[in-house]
């Protein structure tokens, strides 16, 4: 078993606009990493220009400029799988305890790898956070022999989903391309009709042109290169519109890209990946089916 860590109680700053606090509260205790890698120990090609001190409320972090991965490992031997998660947040956190420490023992039971991604805050600094996940990418897939997996995936949460979605769709080698993307709730699109705007903004900033709207917006970017996806959604989310993994899943099966799969749930709301619910082990079933068929 490995040891556990109990969260510091979270102030309530936000809850209300991004709804990713589990039910239970405070929240329970989180695996402790094996290994955590600062992502630029020489400092990275880009900045988010945010000036204020990082800080960590327990279950989210704010202010990030130091990007980090708490890689976990499964007692056993891997199964071939290793995956990235990216937690949401609105782009203004990064909820890396609810929504990506919460999940690595069910992960590691499975012999998955899991590693999760703080990632830098666009601060409307649109390039930040991709070269996050992408630096995330060749550092765990350079040590893909030592930690035995041939797989590498990246998962996203709310925004984290957009986040995973585009690194699904703007790669730009074998190294950061993932070999499949699991996508919780995701922001896909960043199309006002149907966006966050929250997301929105935080990674374009306000009135941004149609034109860059579009070049963020996953759906569009989809080609038959782009990875298979696990997308899991609820429809009554009033966050994050259901139509958005739709679209994305069109746009997958329109590309010809085999293999992808969403799953659906009439109710559940937005943020549950942490949350008891009726779906709970219907979409863990669904996904740990999905992630066997990959190894």
């Amino acid at each position: 078993m490995k040891k556990t860590i109990l969260t510091l109680a979270s102030a309530l700053i936000g809850l209300g606009l991004f709804a990713q606090v589990p039910q239970e509260w405070p929240p329970k205790s989180y695996a402790v990493p094996d290994e955590v890698i600062h992502l630029w120990p020489d400092g990275a090609p880009t900045d988010n220009c945010i000036t204020e001190a990082e800080y960590d409320y327990g279950n989210h972090v704010t202010n990030v400029t130091d990007p980090t991965l708490s890689i976990f490992l499964p007692e056993g031997k891997c199964c071939g799988l290793a995956i990235i998660s990216c937690p949401g947040g609105g782009y203004v956190d990064v909820w890396d305890k609810t929504e990506g420490f919460s999940l690595a023992q069910w992960y590691n039971s499975m012999g998955i790898v899991y590693a999760v991604l703080k990632y830098r805050l666009p601060n409307t600094h649109r390039e930040v956070p991709l070269d996050d996940v992408q630096r995330a990418m060749s550092i765990l897939r350079a040590r893909s022999g030592e930690l035995g997996f041939t797989k590498l995936g990246v998962q996203g949460n709310s925004a984290g989903g957009h986040l995973a979605a585009m690194a699904s769709t703007h790669f730009t080698d074998a190294v950061n391309r993932p070999d499949f993307t699991v996508l919780f709730y995701p922001v896909i699109t960043l199309d006002p009709e149907y966006t966050h705007m929250g997301t929105n903004e935080h990674l374009l900033g306000k009135n941004a042109p149609r034109e860059l709207v579009d070049a963020f917006s996953n759906e569009k970017c989809v080609t038959p290169d782009t990875p298979p996806a696990f997308i899991m959604h609820c429809t009554d989310d009033r966050l994050v519109p259901v139509r958005n993994c739709v679209e994305y899943y069109n746009a997958l099966v329109a590309n010809g890209v085999k293999g992808s799969s969403m799953y659906v749930m009439p109710v559940g709301g937005h943020g549950w990946t942490e949350r008891e619910s009726p779906y709970r082990k219907a979409w863990m079933t669904a996904l740990s089916a999905w992630l066997d068929s990959l190894r």
